[in-house]
């Protein structure tokens, strides 16, 4: 992956700590700026006005899904995938300096990380779960308000960051826990060694037109990883579909898209860059 700058600044969702912000750091190294935005709007918006070089978004988690309001963004906007990046979702109980897991009465987080630690909860019953915003924001608004008996589920960075104790480590209920994101540009990038293809399509409707497509994936060989499917605006019981391709060369990409094109009404391509590697158990314990 090629950028357009040696010190990229990058829009993310969420505050200073957050889990999207370990992925810039991940995929970007050190000289990254992060630059945090209060919603996935709010992200888009700050590529498009030119106050960054690159956002990184989350597009799904291996336990909670498809982030769907990403994907609408995506489309909305002209922005391209250029790289992605998986990290392992690590959720730690953050306290005050000096607090103990007794003190705790209340644990406060983003919704889908408390989800993600029922087992903690189940095993601590008078500890009551309260809502927030934000993962990072959480651990913050803890740590400015001092108060022993509430803490915060969020990234070690968090911890690290606003001066927080991680009082106990690995909430989550699963550890096959990961969050893939995708790095946009306003300009495509595509690399030698390029071998995921991202797509947005509508098939035209009439019987048997997704079968059809799937087919051309089958006869070259190309391994689909991902189907979505998102209702259309303005079309009632229409759908248009997300997809990921494992396409190992530029030319047999062609080759695919030309045939693809054929049986839809629209297609866009979203990206063409190159397919992450998930961290292995080892790099997950370690964290």
């Amino acid at each position: 992956m090629h950028l357009t700058t040696h010190n990229p600044r990058v829009a993310f969702q969420g505050e200073r700590g957050a889990f999207s912000e370990e992925a810039v750091f991940t995929l970007l190294g050190a000289s990254a700026k992060p630059s945090p935005s209060a919603t996935f709007e709010s992200t888009f918006a700050a590529l498009d006005g030119g106050r960054v070089d690159y956002a990184l978004v989350p597009l799904e988690n291996t336990l909670a899904g498809s982030i769907h309001r990403t994907y609408d963004l995506l489309l909305e906007s002209k922005f391209h995938i250029i790289a992605e990046v998986i990290i392992p979702v690590v959720h730690n109980l953050i306290g005050c300096r000096g607090a103990t897991l007794a003190d705790v009465k209340i644990v406060q987080s983003h919704p889908v990380a408390l989800s993600q630690c029922l087992r903690f909860f189940e095993q601590h019953p008078d500890i009551h779960r309260r809502n927030a915003e934000d993962t990072a924001g959480s651990v913050r608004e803890v740590l400015e308000k001092g108060d022993p008996t509430v803490a915060a589920i969020a990234a070690r960075r968090a911890a690290e960051l606003y001066g927080g104790s991680i009082l106990l480590e690995h909430l989550e209920d699963d550890p096959e826990n990961y969050t893939r994101f995708v790095l946009l540009s306003p300009e495509p990038n595509e690399t030698p060694d390029a071998n995921k293809l991202s797509l947005a399509t509508k098939l035209k409707h009439q019987p048997g037109a997704l079968h059809s497509a799937l087919g051309i994936f089958a006869k070259h060989k190309v391994n689909l990883s991902k189907i979505e499917s998102r209702p259309l605006k303005g079309s009632p019981w229409e759908y248009r579909f997300y997809l990921d391709l494992e396409v190992g060369t530029a030319t047999l990409m062609r080759e695919v898209l030309r045939e693809f094109q054929g049986l839809a009404d629209e297609t866009r391509v979203l990206g063409w860059y190159r397919a992450a590697q998930s961290p292995s158990n080892a790099e997950l314990n370690s964290r």
